[in-house]
């Protein structure tokens, strides 16, 4: 089964998206300083069927709205997994890394790991929104005008910290050979110092936790799409010493190590089961 678009922090990809569909949408072009994208998905199962999704995540927050919960969830730290049963829908808005801390006021490291619901961080504006998004019933057009109008409203003000912490998080997605925080600092002009604060006031993780979460995203797409046969090349493309290092954090982060991971990938792309029709 052809996988399309970015599946980086979507763990075995091929039996996830054989279960639920994920759709994306560009936020409005004022927003899209602090907002990545907005995103649903889908999922139908079977009587009796369940199936638990393993995600990498991004260092990005989000605000999701699913049955009986709205929130917005800080980065995990660790991975994170979702058990999927009978039907249902999440919409959510994932926010660029540090993206959330101009709304947010406080340093974002206190949201990591934790989910808050919207009167929790906003106060009464939060309650509003709350009802507002509870009241679209599914409706991803309007619950997504609901989000942007609300944020909108609270643009942050121009920030040059926040530039900083954007372009050397755009480098560590497409990285010059053999990056180091060191390095990105100062094609950046500051010091590793400057960057470790902006990163943990902005995006709540510092900035060798980001460069190897983006590491390991790449490994884990490249082997799940069949494009990694030689892992020691790989290894050395990515930045990492030799592949032993490689071996041990992607073990690390993600459970298993590389060539297991592969072989669960190859065999869930050689099985793949539809999702259930609407």
């Amino acid at each position: 089964m052809a996988l399309e678009g970015d599946t980086r922090g979507i763990l075995e990809p091929h039996a996830g998206l054989a279960r639920f569909t994920l759709e994306r949408h560009r936020p409005s072009p004022d927003l899209a300083d602090w907002v990545e994208r907005h995103w649903v998905v889908r999922w139908n199962l079977a009587d009796g069927e369940a199936f638990t999704q393993a995600i990498l995540p991004h260092p990005c927050v989000n605000l999701v709205s699913e049955p009986g919960l709205i929130a917005v969830h800080g980065i995990p730290t660790a991975r994170w997994q979702r058990t999927l049963s009978g039907s249902g829908m999440a919409i959510g808005t994932k926010f660029k890394p540090g993206g959330f801390a101009g709304f947010f006021g406080r340093p974002a490291g206190e949201l990591n790991d934790r989910s808050l619901a919207l009167p929790d961080i906003f106060g009464e504006p939060g309650t509003r929104l709350d009802f507002a998004l509870a009241a679209c019933d599914g409706d991803v057009e309007v619950h997504i005008e609901a989000v942007e109008a609300f944020l909108r409203e609270r643009r942050p003000a121009p920030d040059p910290r926040y530039d900083l912490v954007r372009a050397v998080v755009a480098d560590m997605l497409h990285p010059p050979e053999r990056a180091t925080v060191a390095a990105l600092a100062r094609r950046h002009g500051v010091s590793p110092r400057t960057l470790q604060r902006a990163f943990r006031d902005y995006v709540g993780v510092g900035p060798k936790w980001v460069l190897r979460r983006y590491r390991i995203h790449v490994a884990a797409e490249r082997i799940a799409a069949g494009d990694a046969d030689d892992l020691a090349a790989l290894a050395w493309e990515l930045g990492f010493f030799d592949q032993a290092h490689f071996t041990r954090d992607f073990t690390a982060q993600i459970g298993r190590s590389p060539l297991a991971y592969a072989r669960a990938c190859a065999a869930a792309a050689r099985r793949p089961e539809p999702v259930a029709p609407a």
